[in-house]
């Protein structure tokens, strides 16, 4: 037990001892500057204004393509990168400016193709993936579908 008590000693007199230098004496200002810098641009972000973010195709006969263009700012301080674009289906597909830095200021645009596939009325989503604070940005379109002969699914006729 003594033997034990007298390495504690020990071990906590070179503790004591090997601390006499002050963590702020450590400190080097030029990192504290440049730290500084790169938090202040860290705030700069990027973001996506759109002029509309949802698009009515109306009614349109089923199997007849449709496609849209869907135009937007970057109204950030840094340059905008779309990295990703899905939508919530096949029948729908974006096409966009993939990894394409949009600097502060400019216009970007991104054309939705849908095939006009379903009946009635449908509504698909495409989400973008971003560098925005978001991080996502979401667009929408709808179409009411009428049967290729022209007749609607509907549920009867419409009283006047």
């Amino acid at each position: 037990m003594r033997k034990a008590t007298v390495i504690l000693g020990v071990f906590a007199l070179a503790t004591l001892v090997s601390c006499k230098e002050k963590a702020s004496e450590k400190i080097d200002e030029g990192n504290v500057a440049a730290a500084a810098q790169r938090d202040e641009a860290s705030k700069s972000l990027p973001a996506m204004t759109f002029e509309e973010a949802e698009f009515d195709f109306g009614t349109i006969e089923q199997g007849t393509p449709q496609e849209h263009t869907f135009v937007f700012t970057n109204t950030g301080d840094a340059p905008l990168i779309i990295t990703n674009a899905t939508s919530s289906c096949g029948c729908t597909v974006p096409d966009y400016p993939k990894n394409v830095p949009i600097q502060p200021g400019e216009k970007g645009q991104l054309v939705v193709k849908f095939n006009g596939s379903g009946l009635n009325q449908v509504m698909k989503t495409v989400t973008l993936s971003t560098n925005t604070a978001k991080g996502q940005e979401m667009l929408r379109i709808k179409a009411f579908v009428q049967a290729k002969d022209g007749a609607s699914a509907s549920l009867g006729p419409v009283a006047n």
